[in-house]
């Protein structure tokens, strides 16, 4: 069996790397629950409410990147992992894996064969389920999950990164000014673009006229670290009422990544 590269980066107290094991999935999945469900309102089944944890099928075939925060924890019931207290998580699923056990969780929402289809020699990553505790959802934790996404992208050889983002609450109309924004900002262009299903999706172009500082400033600081990469977003959104969100879709190939955020990060062939 190959060895899985090391994914590593820090900053200052925080500290970023792969999962091990399934004692620490585990834990991921425990943090999802407290902001998934006991934060944002999802609502959950029978035997999320019994264990306490979110779980689905598609975690036990994922990578999960957790950040981790050394030093004495604030929390009064901290999820400890050897190394500190775990303070976020993003799950990773490569294409190549995803195929041979039934597909993509993104599937469940947007029609994602047509984009791979038209693409035959470019290798996807779906990215999902991004959680971060209340008090570190911070630009430094974004760029922290960020660089550790594109450290496994280089090591994996991987060309275009694809999932869903999530805007809090159900309502459409809430949220008109940051999905219309959204629309006319990135929006796909035709080799990338992307429907919902037909039976859930919704417009994203909802106003007319905009004020684009106000639509920015209201969108979650991850979708914001997706725009200034530079990221396409799909044609609609689709309402989620299990998880209490609207989803939008990201679409980012590796060629369309602003390359000033190479000197940062570092370069895609590095």
């Amino acid at each position: 069996m190959a060895q899985r590269p090391a994914i590593r980066a820090s900053k200052g107290e925080l500290n970023l790397r792969l999962a091990a094991g399934a004692d620490e999935v585990e834990a991921c999945q425990k943090l999802r629950y407290r902001v998934f469900y006991e934060e944002l309102a999802a609502q959950p089944d029978a035997a999320a409410a019994t264990t306490r944890i979110d779980a689905d099928r598609f975690d036990a075939i994922c990578d999960h990147l957790v950040v981790v925060r050394q030093g004495r924890s604030e929390a009064a019931d901290p999820l400890l992992l050897a190394d500190g207290e775990l303070v976020g998580t993003y799950r990773l699923l490569r294409q190549a894996v995803a195929e041979r056990h039934g597909g993509f969780y993104t599937q469940g929402e947007f029609d994602v064969a047509p984009m791979i289809a038209r693409h035959p020699g470019l290798r996807f990553l779906e990215l999902g389920r991004s959680c971060v505790l209340k008090p570190y959802r911070t630009r430094p934790v974004v760029e922290l999950l960020w660089q550790g996404i594109w450290n496994y992208v280089r090591a994996h050889r991987l060309d275009v990164m694809f999932g869903c983002a999530s805007l809090e609450g159900t309502d459409p109309e809430a949220h008109g000014e940051a999905l219309t924004f959204l629309a006319k900002a990135r929006p796909a262009p035709a080799e990338w673009r992307v429907s919902a299903l037909p039976e859930r999706a919704i417009a994203m172009r909802r106003r007319g006229s905009i004020d684009e500082r106000r639509a920015l400033r209201a969108l979650p600081p991850l979708v914001k670290g997706y725009l200034r990469l530079g990221c396409y977003f799909g044609e609609e959104a689709v309402i989620d009422r299990q998880f209490n969100t609207i989803d939008i879709l990201i679409i980012l190939p590796v060629a369309a990544i602003d390359a000033r955020y190479f000197g940062h990060f570092g370069q895609p062939n590095e």
